[in-house]
């Protein structure tokens, strides 16, 4: 599913504390693509992904995902536009932590009509002889895998990743990165990541770059580079 996003407006506060995040941004995502929200800390980056997840509201713009005008919906179709379209992933895993790791991602999905099956989806993580377990029990980086499985599992069209391997080391962080590339080979979903490690901009379809709440540059490559052959 693609998006338009079109002179997002996004402010803090008021008066002399008001600090304007967010500064008229414009920018297209293709349906089944990689797009790398590229910049450092305070860019506006995450505050851009809540606002295309519904979890925040712009103050000015439009966001269309497909034909649907987000400001359009109301509550309700707010909360089936999440439930149906999105998934998430965040640098906190937030997993039920008295639920092993199969029924953390029944969680998931519980919320679709069709959710993927969930033996061939726990094998597809490699977490088939932890599925038992609960997250105290293993490592960050099997607990991202399961918050990955939890978000994926009732076949989401947008997959919203912030920051994803932030609290891991290289070689899991590689892991993990390489587990998000595959679900989009496989299931086509269209992923949106944020991150400040420039390197990741080779994994991408698009990379958008951000600096002090505007887009500095908005680019496409040619042909993305595998994650087992980006170092950084």
């Amino acid at each position: 599913m693609h998006l338009r996003i079109e002179n997002i407006r996004k402010s803090f506060g008021s008066g002399e504390n008001k600090n304007e995040v967010l500064k008229g941004i414009s920018c297209k995502i293709e349906s089944g693509s990689i797009c790398v929200l590229l910049g450092p800390s305070g860019s506006g980056k995450s505050t851009l992904l809540n606002i295309i997840g519904g979890i925040e509201t712009a103050d000015e713009g439009a966001i269309y995902i497909g034909n649907e005008k987000l400001a359009d919906m109301n509550e309700k179709q707010l909360s089936k536009y999440r439930r149906k379209h999105l998934g998430y992933i965040f640098q906190a895993y937030n997993l039920v932590p008295d639920l092993t790791v199969r029924e953390n991602i029944e969680v998931g999905a519980y919320l679709s009509d069709d959710p993927m099956p969930i033996d061939d989806l726990i094998k597809m993580l490699g977490l088939w002889d932890h599925q038992n377990k609960m997250p105290n029990q293993f490592s960050g980086g099997q607990q991202q895998r399961t918050s990955i499985g939890r978000a994926i599992v009732k076949r989401p069209e947008i997959l919203l990743c912030d920051e994803p391997t932030g609290a891991l080391d290289y070689k899991t962080s590689k892991d993990i990165l390489k587990l998000i590339e595959e679900v989009n080979r496989t299931c086509g979903n269209t992923v949106i990541m944020v991150t400040h490690n420039d390197a990741l901009k080779l994994m991408a379809d698009r990379v958008i770059r951000l600096r002090d709440g505007t887009v500095r540059s908005d680019r496409k490559n040619e042909q993305r580079t595998p994650v087992e052959e980006i170092e950084w």
